[in-house]
């Protein structure tokens, strides 16, 4: 009666967790995966012609504050109402911005670098699909950009540069590689300012802020520098992402912001020298890369513009620039917006001497393990040509360095095998008295020198691994869109065949199924990843408690259903892993003399089915 007590017990805890895990972490991280592509496809669709602007619809003009960079709640220029992209980018005169890898416009009207595109990353996994969209112009549905300029330090007003202000480009053409843009702008009253753009080959603008005074009296100003974003975005609210406010200041270690945490705090303030600080995603980013010698006053900040929409900020002030008359100064200000390549922003880390710039990426707390362990990944798929391919090569590897200790351990287990029938005369003969049960155990293992918990080194010690695979699957843009082979065509997504539809066979959709439809994405390869797990447990000798070996025979169903909403690469990983792991296993467990009573039994079952004569 207490052994179907204890069955009833596993399986409804079995049946709670699958439950729980689904409604409390597949559902949800389904419903927001489907949100930011319904959001995205808004976007693209077309919207109807703005209505002509009328006067008071853009908020006033308020000037910094001495020695402040400005603030987005009171841009000039912030269009109340949204209206369509392409809309927002005709309201001002633009130089074009074409490289291999970036394509957009620089907005004359304000100087902002305001609207970008990767051109070598698309939306889908469909080549013709649209590129990224990473800034967008004020006025649009969600503005992202960066805006450079000079802050005055007080006493008399100064006609400064801002967001209204027309920019005139000297010549003409394109921002191009090796191809600069000069923009001028003269104030009427003996202020000339001049802006020297520049982009690489990948996501690096590096900007010559000018002012000459022609002037009779000196001036003062303070160079600053802001990204402003409108409109909290669309996250996936992963604990293991950061997407937020993030930045690097002095000594002070990586500092990640929420949006969330940012609303509460309304401002936070460093002043420190070799700073970085910006706007993430989780495959791109916007940053500002201030000279690493210099000095700033840097913020975090966040406010409302309009209906109440709320803007978030990284910005720097610069120190204090004073040009006498007939005199002229110059800073030099970068930014980076692009995809988070860890080759691209570890070569701008080392090649500009910044500070831990690569942890940009989201590497997290096992930093030691998952950067080494991507890098490893990249060489290898540098020579296979194949992210998943090299998964399997690096699972390899890795079970070629925990070889003695999983040998060790599954020796141990063998002699567990090995003396199951002593274990089970002890509790039979001690059913009614567990304390002398466990005790004859005790000396048992004791006698034979055997480990009760060594069998569960080898999933411990691949936990950490595991972890950061799912790390690196889940925050490199190299795994984004890496196919492996068959249907398999994004690594970084879950399986996207289902049981419940034959694999694609039957034009259904069973994530539409209310309540339910979370449990039947149950793809193919988490389906390898059961039986091969299935087939690692079965070698195991079975816990003694009823309870404990009850839960341990639903293990693999539980996991099977919860791995399904996980990365398709994580599970290759894992079903490979089991399957070295049963090979070695099974190879130990027989040189040990131990009895593997799963390849019996499967022999004796194909056996039977095998035609006579």
């Amino acid at each position: 009666m207490s052994d179907q007590k204890n069955t009833i017990l596993a399986i409804v805890l079995s049946a709670l967790v699958l439950i729980g895990w689904q409604f409390y972490f597949g559902l949800p991280q389904m419903d927001k995966q489907k949100q930011i592509q319904q959001q995205q496809a808004q976007e693209r669709s077309q919207q109807p012609p703005p209505t002509p602007q009328q006067p008071g619809t853009t908020a006033p003009q308020t000037p910094a504050a001495p020695g402040t960079a400005p603030q987005a709640p009171t841009q000039p220029g912030t269009v109340a109402q949204p209206m369509s992209r392409d809309a927002a980018l005709a309201l001002s005169p633009r130089v074009r911005i074409e490289t291999p890898s970036l394509s957009g416009s620089i907005a004359l009207k304000g100087g902002r670098i305001d609207d970008l595109s990767l051109v070598r990353y698309r939306e889908t996994v469909d080549p013709s699909s649209p590129p990224i969209v990473l800034l967008a112009p004020s006025g649009s549905p969600h503005p992202f950009y960066a805006e450079f300029g000079w802050s005055p330090a007080g006493g008399a007003p100064l006609k400064l540069p801002n967001a209204d202000t027309m920019w005139q480009q000297e010549g003409s053409g394109a921002l191009g590689v090796g191809r600069p843009v000069p923009l001028v702008y003269d104030n009427g009253e003996g202020l000339l300012f001049r802006r020297t753009i520049a982009v690489d080959e990948n996501y690096l603008f590096t900007l010559k802020d000018e002012v000459i005074n022609k002037g009779a009296t000196p001036v003062t100003l303070y160079p600053f520098a802001l990204i402003s974003r409108h409109g909290t975005p669309q996250t996936l609210g992963y604990y293991i992402l950061h997407e937020g406010l993030i930045g690097v200041f002095g000594d002070k270690g990586l500092q990640e912001e929420t949006y969330a945490n940012i609303e509460k705090q309304k401002e936070l303030s460093f002043a420190a020298t070799n700073v970085w600080l910006g706007i993430t995603d989780k495959y791109w980013a916007a940053t500002l890369l201030p000279d690493t010698s210099t000095q700033v006053n840097a913020k975090f900040s966040t406010g409302t513009i309009g209906n109440n929409i709320k803007t978030y900020q990284s910005d720097y002030l610069g120190p204090a620039q004073t040009i006498a008359p007939g005199g002229a100064a110059a800073v030099d200000g970068r930014l980076f917006a692009g995809a988070k390549e860890v080759s691209i922003v570890d070569g701008y880390n080392d090649r500009l001497r910044l500070n831990k710039f690569d942890r940009l990426i989201d590497w997290g707390w096992f930093y030691f393990i998952t950067k080494p362990l991507f890098l490893a990944m990249d060489w290898i798929y540098r020579h296979v040509g194949n992210f998943g391919l090299a998964i399997l090569i690096v699972t390899v590897i890795i079970k070629f360095f925990f070889l003695p200790l999983a040998n060790k351990s599954y020796a141990s287990m063998a002699k567990m095998k090995a003396v199951q029938p002593e274990m089970m005369a002890i509790r039979e003969r001690f059913a009614d008295d567990k304390m002398k049960q466990q005790q004859a155990m005790m000396e048992l293992y004791k006698k034979e020198k055997i480990n009760p918990i060594a069998g569960c080194l080898p999933i411990v010690i691949q936990i950490p691994v595991f972890f950061a695979l799912y790390k690196v699957l889940f925050v490199t843009i190299e795994m984004r869109h890496a196919p492996f082979f068959g249907w398999i065509r994004d690594l970084a997504a879950p399986d996207p065949t289902t049981v419940f539809n034959l694999f694609g066979l039957i034009a259904w959709d069973p994530s539409h199924v209310p309540l339910i439809g979370p449990f039947l994405l149950l793809g193919a390869w988490p389906l390898i990843m059961g039986v091969t797990m299935w087939f690692q447990m079965k070698l195991n000798p079975p816990p003694p408690d009823p309870t404990q070996a009850m839960i341990f025979n639903y293990m693999p169903i539980i996991f099977t259903f919860m791995l399904a909403s996980f990365p398709a690469g994580l599970v290759i990983y894992w079903a490979w892993n089991n399957t070295l792991s049963v090979a070695q296993q099974s190879f130990i467990m027989h040189r040990h003399g131990a009895k593997i009573e799963l390849w019996d039994n499967l022999k004796t079952t194909f056996a039977k089915k095998k035609p006579q004569g």
